[in-house]
Order: C-alpha cells, then structure tokens, then sequence
C-alpha cells in the first residue's frame, strides 16, 4: 500500500484545496454548508480515480483538477441528500448538514453542488464529459429511488439489492473512472476498461461499507452501528442471516423493517447475530470477488505507476475498517 499512500499524500492537497476554493464561491446561504461537507473528512477516492485514470491513459496536462473535483462535489450532494432523507445525525464523525444549517440549506446546497460539478466538466468543451456526469447522477439519484423504494417494502430480494449498490454507489465510482479515460482518450475501449475498473471497485466498496455497518464502531466509521438495521435497509449481512434462518423469522423480521418497529435491543441482538454468525465477514469475501474482476479489468493498460496505485486501490476498499 505503499505507493497508495504516496500519490495520495502527494495529490490530495491540491484536491482539497480546489474543492475548498470552488465552494467557498457559491452564495453564503449554501456555502457554509458545502464547505461543512466537505471539510468533514472522506477518502477522495472518487476525485483520484479520475486523476488515476487519466495519467495511466497517458494524459500529461495540468489542467485535471475541475473534472476531478467534480466527481467529489457529486458525491457531497448525494450524502447532503441522502441524511436529510434518512433523517440521519452524524456524517464522518459530525453532525449531520441539516441539523446544523436547516433542511431547506441542506437541499439548497446539494443542488448547488450538482449544478457547480456539472459547469466544472463543461469546462474542457467535451460533450462525452458532461454526458457521462449527467448519466452518473441520474444512475446514482436511480439507485436512491429504488433503495426508499425496497425500504418501503423490504424482502430477502439480492437481486433488488445489488441494483441498488450499483446504482447508488458503484455507477458514480465507475463514472469517476469513465471521466478520466475520457479526458485522456477518445477511445471507447479503454473508456470501457476503465468503468469495468470502477464498477466493480464501487461494487465491492458498497459491500465493505455494508459490512462495516455491523462490524466496526462509531468511533471508526462515523456512524452509529447498525445505522442501516435503524433505518430499515435490507443490506447483505442481513441478507445473509435471513438465508440461515426460517421463514417465520424473517417474515416478522421484514414486517418489523417494514413498520420501523425493531426496538434499540432488537437491533442490538440482530447485528450480535450478524457479526457472531461471521455474516459480516462474509460480505466482505463477496466484495473479494468484485475486487478481483476490478483488478483484471486492468490487465490491458500500460504498465506504470498509476496502475500499481489502482490496484492497490483496490486492495484497500477490500481491506477498509472505515
């Protein structure tokens, strides 16, 4: 993980810098709450695949700094959203946006930021650059719907559950990926690399971060334990406990999500089954498998730094306790 941690040490400053830069010019209403988002930590992943991307592709110019960032102000906007629609009390550690601006600064500012990453790809005067932004929000606002949708109406379903990481997490990280081969090349093959790349790392990152739910502190991943279970969403580690158990189980298990009526001891009881049962653990080794097909999806790009640095990428998602 050496080199990892070396191109990130060497790229996130400037990275962090711009994104500070950019959000501190939009209107103080939202800027505040832009600027809180995004100082609240995160890994960047998103806005260095794009930078990963692009350099193993052979891009050589200076200038990758808006499209990159324009990925990470995407995401900003889908976590600003999505706690004002779980009505959610921490992010990274901190308060969450809307408890601390207002509900309507939250939407605001969300929407903001997608509007200022769309002009930031604009920049480079590429139509496929704004193309793939406007197809990874619309995946990612796609995988939203559908995940309020399967809440509402919860059931031992992988099926609808992958869907649903794919579309709220995975489209977005292999969009990041797209948008670096597409500002290096006008190739098609390489941009299709890239997003096998990124689809399946985004895949596996969604799984690792399901597991986490269950498995790892507050004090680690910023969250509350077992936020998912409070929240009514059926995640692979449940999904995995309901295959082990009986039919009668899970039926008031589900009616139970479904009414939001688990109590704090209840939830407390199912993720000790989940992580005692080694059903946590097991998310983790089918994220496994995502890795590697991510990995092979490199197999055609030219050998050099950048490509260790993805695939050691790789290997970290899988490897993550935050």
């Amino acid at each position: 993980m050496n080199e990892l941690l070396k191109y990130f040490d060497e790229e996130l400053p400037g990275v962090n810098d711009f994104l500070v830069g950019e959000a501190g010019k939009l209107n103080g209403l939202v800027s505040e709450v832009a600027l809180h988002i995004l100082k609240s930590g995160g890994k960047r992943i998103r806005p260095m695949l794009t930078i990963l991307t692009a350099r193993a592709l052979g891009y050589g110019r200076d200038d990758y700094l808006p499209m990159a960032c324009a990925l990470e102000l995407l995401h900003s906007a889908t976590l600003l959203h999505d706690d004002y629609l779980d009505d959610a009390d921490l992010r990274r550690g901190s308060t969450a946006a809307h408890l601390v601006f207002g509900r309507a600064e939250t939407i605001l500012a969300g929407d903001a930021l997608l509007a200022l990453a769309n002009e930031m790809g604009s920049r480079y005067g590429k139509a496929r650059l704004s193309a793939l932004l406007a197809r990874g929000i619309m995946a990612t606002a796609e995988g939203e719907i559908a995940e309020i949708q399967f809440s509402r109406n919860p059931a031992l379903d992988r099926d609808v559950y992958m869907d649903i990481v794919i579309g709220k997490t995975a489209r977005l990280i292999e969009t990041a990926c797209r948008c670096g081969a597409a500002l290096a090349s006008d190739s098609l093959e390489a941009e299709d690399a890239a997003g096998e790349y990124g689809l399946n790392l985004g895949i596996a990152f969604q799984l690792v971060d399901d597991a986490l739910d269950y498995a790892s502190p507050t004090t680690e991943t910023g969250k509350p334990e077992g936020g998912d279970l409070k929240e009514g969403k059926v995640t692979l580690p449940l999904i995995l406990l309901m295959e082990d158990a009986d039919e009668a189980a899970n039926a008031e298990l589900l009616g139970a999500l479904k009414e939001r009526r688990l109590s704090p001891d209840q939830c407390a009881d199912i993720v000790e089954q989940v992580v005692e049962g080694g059903y946590a653990e097991r998310t983790r080794q089918e994220a496994a498998e995502f890795v590697a097909r991510a990995k092979r999806a490199l197999d055609g790009f030219p050998d050099c730094r950048e490509v260790t640095v993805l695939k050691q990428a790789a290997d970290y998602v899988l490897t993550r306790t935050k």
